[in-house]
């Protein structure tokens, strides 16, 4: 492969149903020509072409289709080749919680490509384990998880435009143990030790949403003293993962239902990080869910 010492070339990978789609938009918004599931061993001859292209293409996003057969056995091995040929070769990977994945195939009808006759979770599962390599080859995993469209533009714009080194964003997700544990969460708490609502008649249909189910939990003793120490143990590590580079960091805040303390918790998390205008999105999985 020749004059590619200049060429900029963005793989983008990860679970199908993560984003892939609305990455690939926001690098063509910055002038890089896309293409979506080229074969990987086509990748030599597509980034020649560009090369001796009339015009020639200098910016190049491409990507991968776990379907592709060859995808996982020669993937690594043509990101090598390019680092050595002196292109700058960058992968983002796009990770996203299955219960969310779920959710999205279920709203879309769609068939999940790695499991069209069995279960979507299947799908996900396999193919979550088909892309541990691709993952640990990540110069940035970011999960989509609590993020929407535009959320999810503005991480790509902003890694791809050199702000990979701004304040990390933080997402923090609350959720119920009875409904299952979120997967893409880096820091988790439980909070089930914490006075429960729920055993309070009059609070018991409230969320953690309400200023006086919130109040129960954060005013008590025990939560009182728990959010003081919670608050400056993440005050201590968000400047760790602002150095190192980490476009976001999940936090996953739990309680039996994922309705009253879990919530009440993480809205007091991000209410905090928002006073050090820290950019913070917040989801609460298990919210609407009945008692």
């Amino acid at each position: 492969m020749n004059g590619q010492n200049d060429q900029r070339i963005v793989f983008v990978s990860g679970l199908s149903g993560s984003g892939k789609t609305t990455a690939m938009a926001a690098l063509e918004d910055l002038s890089f020509y896309c293409v979506d599931g080229l074969p990987v061993q086509l990748v030599p001859q597509f980034l020649d072409l560009c090369t001796t292209a009339s015009s020639r293409i200098d910016k190049i996003a491409l990507a991968l289709d776990t379907r592709e057969k060859h995808f996982l056995e020669r993937f690594p091995e043509a990101v090598e080749d390019l680092r050595a040929g002196g292109a700058k070769v960058e992968v983002i990977f796009l990770d996203c919680s299955n219960d969310v994945l779920e959710r999205r195939y279920r709203e879309t009808r769609r068939v999940h490509p790695l499991s069209p006759g069995g279960s979507v979770l299947e799908g996900i599962e396999r193919e979550r384990s088909l892309l541990d390599r691709v993952v640990r080859m990540a110069d940035v995993s970011v999960d989509t998880t609590a993020l929407n469209v535009h959320q999810l533009k503005d991480t790509v714009v902003s890694y791809v435009s050199g702000g990979a080194n701004r304040q990390t964003v933080v997402n923090v997700i609350s959720f119920g143990y009875r409904h299952g544990t979120p997967a893409s969460v880096e820091l988790l708490f439980d909070v089930r030790f914490l006075p429960n609502p729920y055993f309070e008649e009059t609070l018991r249909q409230g969320t953690g949403l309400q200023p006086k189910v919130a109040s129960y939990v954060l005013k008590s003793e025990r939560g009182a003293e728990f959010f003081k120490r919670l608050d400056h143990f993440i005050d201590f590590l968000l400047p760790f993962y602002d150095q190192e580079g980490k476009a976001y960091l999940t936090i996953g805040v739990g309680c039996t239902g994922g309705v009253h303390r879990s919530v009440a918790i993480a809205e007091a998390i991000a209410t905090r990080l928002r006073e050090g205008d820290r950019e913070v999105n917040v989801a609460h999985r298990d919210v609407e869910r009945p008692l």
